[in-house]
């Protein structure tokens, strides 16, 4: 038995180390009681059979669907070998990650006269671009066409060529295929597998080593700041929808968080609204002032430090106070209250300004995965719009979000979310996550796809309209071709006369969904709070109560014993 102490810290070291840590852990210590007390210091070498690749992105070109569906059936089969296979259509792919690809399949058809499809266009071009080199990459093309057209494949052998001249290393020869493909794809895709799956022999273990597993990188903990770049940009929403949400990629150096942590951003008023404050308040922006032990220029503080706009009451009635002014109870913005009630002095503006509220930071669950997006983090902001006294107002930090250009440097932190963590990659997960709750959800799917989980994952996504609202349609219908969704419920709310929500949707499946719960699936739900989900909540308990045939109360009971062990959670705001 361990003493008090060694035991707490045991257990302290056993609740802060994740599923790997404990791995490595139960080696070490098998290591230590098979060798000597005193055991030498972890080695890394091992004379066991590792696969030689866990991980390779298969590219899709296709004019018709069948390029799509090889790819899907491939990254079945790659999955069945334990390779981790992310499929991705040409036209959706991000060009700059190719120079970080080390294993790529692609499989595109030709179209026409020799001509690549158009959803290939984009792909092809940028590959036939000069300046750049993919030495590290390895890769191999299967090649789709029609003999009866004189450049049979050409499209094929041109990305074939070119990604050998960029520096490339062909895995498999170049397979071409006539309009009857499938015993010859399924020939080069069993030679590509075989390359793929032969085991590489690590060096063996230097004579009286303890052969121990490496142990794995240690995340760091708390608040970290980071400076990123600003790679993608893009309205997610389609032409015709009442809504604007940005997906939004940035790019940093030693990028670090998990899968349900959060990005937090400082946003920055906008410069025509800073510079009309000065003027109306006829002050000089170059001017310094003291703010919260800070001392900086009136434009800065104004700019970058201090909140301007939809003032709470008690910050109006200390305008009021400062200047004199007899002002109606409610919110107000600093532009209007300085045009309806002018102050007499510069000391009065200062004194109002150090009596604002500081910026504060606006938090967005990730819509990444470290697995499957490494060096990136990726958010949705939806643009907010609201009305004021007739007026059309926007959001302050997504409006400021949503005029960010590529290439722009943004200062950003993690915020780590640790109530609210992926399962056991075997274990099943339920998600509703409906408008920009999809954020959560695109990241644990992202990770599920990237590292192999076996786990089933079931979506519950909601919007307006299926036509220009169906947020990253095109990767869920990739997830749920190649299996790593097993279930999709869509809630398009306004398509049809009666509003569906996706409360709707598990009433539709209550009894599915209570069979998940049975066997242990974890459940999570992410976006608004109020309402959606006290509504989901409402919805999930009446599910329990009426297919597990319980009272109310033991309904709840049996959700907050979900909740106790970390199978409810929510991310919600």
């Amino acid at each position: 038995m361990l003493p008090e102490n060694k035991l707490k810290a045991l257990l302290d070291l056993i609740s802060s180390a994740s599923k790997e840590e404990l791995v490595w852990m139960s080696g070490y210590l098998e290591g230590v009681i098979r060798g000597s007390a005193a055991a030498p210091a972890p080695q890394v070498a091992s004379n066991a059979a590792v696969p030689a690749v866990n991980k390779i992105t298969i590219l899709y070109g296709t004019e018709t669907g069948n390029s799509k569906k090889l790819a899907a059936e491939f990254a079945a089969k790659a999955k069945q070998n334990k390779i981790v296979a992310k499929v991705v259509a040409m036209d959706q792919y991000k060009l700059t990650d190719l120079a970080k690809e080390e294993y790529l399949l692609a499989v595109v058809s030709t179209h026409g006269d020799g001509e690549p499809p158009a959803a290939a266009k984009n792909f092809y071009d940028h590959i036939h671009l000069n300046g750049f080199k993919l030495e590290k990459l390895k890769y191999s093309v299967l090649a789709l066409g029609d003999t009866s057209y004189p450049l049979f494949c050409k499209t094929g052998e041109d990305v074939d060529l070119q990604l050998n001249k960029l520096g490339g290393s062909r895995i498999a020869p170049i397979q071409k295929c006539d309009v009857d493909y499938d015993e010859d794809a399924a020939k080069w895709f069993d030679a590509v597998l075989k390359t793929l799956t032969a085991p590489a022999v690590a060096p063996k273990a230097p004579a009286g080593t303890t052969v121990l597993p490496a142990v794995p990188g240690v995340k760091k903990t708390g608040k970290q700041n980071y400076t990123g770049a600003v790679t993608a940009h893009v309205n997610l929403n389609d032409r015709g929808s009442n809504k604007t949400t940005w997906h939004i990629e940035l790019e940093a150096e030693g990028l670090q968080y998990q899968c349900g942590d959060s990005i937090g951003i400082v946003p920055e008023n906008d410069s025509q609204l800073v510079t009309d404050i000065i003027a109306t308040a006829n002050v000089d922006g170059n001017k310094s002032l003291e703010y919260k032990k800070e001392k900086a220029t009136i434009y800065e503080l104004l700019k970058r430090k201090i909140n301007v706009i939809h003032l709470t009451e008690r910050l109006v009635q200390h305008y009021a106070t400062v200047t004199g002014h007899t002002i109606p109870a409610g919110r107000a913005d600093l532009l209007d209250l300085l045009k309806q009630y002018p102050i007499k002095s510069r000391a009065q503006f200062d004194e109002i300004l150090v009596g604002l509220n500081a910026m504060s930071p606006r938090l967005y669950t990730i819509a990444s995965s470290p697995a499957a997006h490494d060096g990136e983090v990726h958010i949705i902001v939806a643009k907010d719009v609201y009305e004021v006294k007739g007026r059309e107002r926007f959001g302050l930090c997504s409006d400021y979000l949503g005029k960010l250009a590529k290439g722009k440097k943004q200062n950003f932190f993690i915020q780590p979310n640790k109530r609210f963590r992926l399962p056991a990659e075997d274990k099943d997960i339920i998600m509703v996550g409906p408008g920009t709750g999809i954020a959560a959800f695109r990241s644990f799917l992202a990770e599920r796809d990237a590292t192999g989980a076996s786990g089933k994952n079931w979506l519950f996504f909601g919007e307006q309209h299926f036509v220009s609202d169906f947020l990253y349609q095109t990767e869920i219908q990739n997830w749920h071709s190649t299996g790593v969704l097993s279930k999709v419920s869509l809630a398009f709310s306004r398509d049809q006369q009666e509003k569906i929500y996706v409360q709707h949707r598990m009433k539709e499946h209550a009894a599915e969904l209570y069979q998940w719960l049975e066997g242990g699936a974890s459940f999570f739900v992410c976006g608004k709070k109020d309402p959606m989900s006290h509504d989901v909540e409402k919805t999930l308990l009446q599910i329990i109560q009426e297919q597990g045939k319980k009272t109310e109360a033991e309904a709840k009971h049996y959700l907050e014993q979900m909740e106790e062990q970390g199978r409810y959670e929510k991310d919600v705001y």
